[in-house]
């Protein structure tokens, strides 16, 4: 009998316990039945989330404007620190600054040397006084702000005391060694071709225009020859300058020509005489102008043309001097 009570009480909780699962069952029935009813609205949101996928590169832009001040605050940071850095830089420029300043002044001389080479700028002259015997250095310019005098020499050995190539800017001495025995061997030899030029009487006293005439002349030659204008005449001078002379000698009423030899100085002068009375007279009547005349002499004097006026005279006066021995 205890057995059968035992069984009966437990049939009870068993209906109470499927009792109460049965709610429980209907209920995960009823929610598993609305699950689906609310998965159907979950379906349909997917489509109003395209919308906002659409939407989302919109979104996406503002984000990198976001991104870019955080990178900007990045690349401001960078920089306050790169200043400190370009200060370092020019603390380091600033110290070769100061050592090319430095070199600069070592490699100045062999610049000097180039130039003084060249000599465009002027020549370096030292002398000693004859008074205190003391050194003296100048520097002159060239002449008429062209030429110089450096490298210019004197091939006749005979002239060469009398040939003066002291550098000199500007060849005018105001008659200095006028009228002085031998003086005009202290005169610059440019100078004695502008006072030979002073003749007939479109010439005469007038230095200033004659110092043009020579100078224009110069510019001619260096363009014609390409060489210094102050070497060319020197050595026109020395080829048109003659070696012998005739003179006359009276035996009991008869004139006897005889060759004689013609001093340094006189060789000078008739050869600075001839070159200018060959460039006068070839400017007469003639439609080119005096510094083109004073040009084409001293060019065809220095290579020992014929046609030259000076050197012509000056085989004429050696050929008769051989005759007359």
């Amino acid at each position: 009998m205890a057995k059968d009570e035992k069984k009966e009480d437990a049939k009870p909780e068993k209906a109470d316990a499927k009792a109460a699962a049965e709610p429980e069952a209907k209920a995960e029935k009823k929610t598993a039945a609305k699950k689906p009813a609310a998965k159907k609205p979950a379906a349909k949101k997917p489509a109003a989330k395209k919308p906002a996928a659409k939407k989302a590169p919109a979104k996406k832009a503002p984000a990198k404007k976001k991104e870019e001040p955080a990178v900007e605050v990045h690349k401001g940071e960078e920089p306050k620190k790169k200043p400190a850095a370009k200060k370092t830089t020019k603390k380091k420029e600033e110290a070769p600054s100061e050592e090319p300043k430095k070199k600069p002044a070592a490699k100045k001389a062999p610049a000097k040397k180039k130039e003084e080479e060249a000599v465009p700028e002027g020549e370096v002259i030292e002398t000693v006084d004859e008074k205190t015997d003391i050194k003296v250095t100048y520097t002159v310019k060239p002449l008429f702000g062209k030429y110089t005098f450096s490298g210019v020499v004197v091939h006749n050995p005979g002239l060469q005391r009398y040939i003066n190539i002291e550098p000199v800017s500007i060849p005018h001495t105001g008659a200095r060694h006028a009228n002085r025995p031998f003086a005009k061997q202290h005169m610059n030899i440019v100078e004695r071709l502008i006072n030979g030029m002073m003749r007939t009487g479109h010439g005469t006293g007038q230095k200033a225009k004659m110092y043009r005439v020579v100078e224009e002349a110069f510019d001619i030659i260096l363009a014609r020859t390409k060489d210094n204008p102050i070497q060319v005449y020197i050595d026109a001078l020395c080829n048109s300058a003659p070696k012998e002379e005739v003179t006359r000698l009276r035996y009991g009423g008869i004139n006897v020509p005889k060759a004689v030899d013609v001093s340094a100085s006189r060789r000078l002068d008739i050869a600075l005489r001839n070159v200018c009375r060959g460039a006068v007279q070839s400017s007469h009547k003639n439609r080119k102008r005096l510094p083109q005349t004073l040009a084409n002499e001293i060019i065809l004097a220095s290579k020992r043309d014929i046609s030259s006026f000076a050197v012509g005279k000056k085989d004429e006066v050696v050929r008769i001097a051989a005759s007359a021995r």
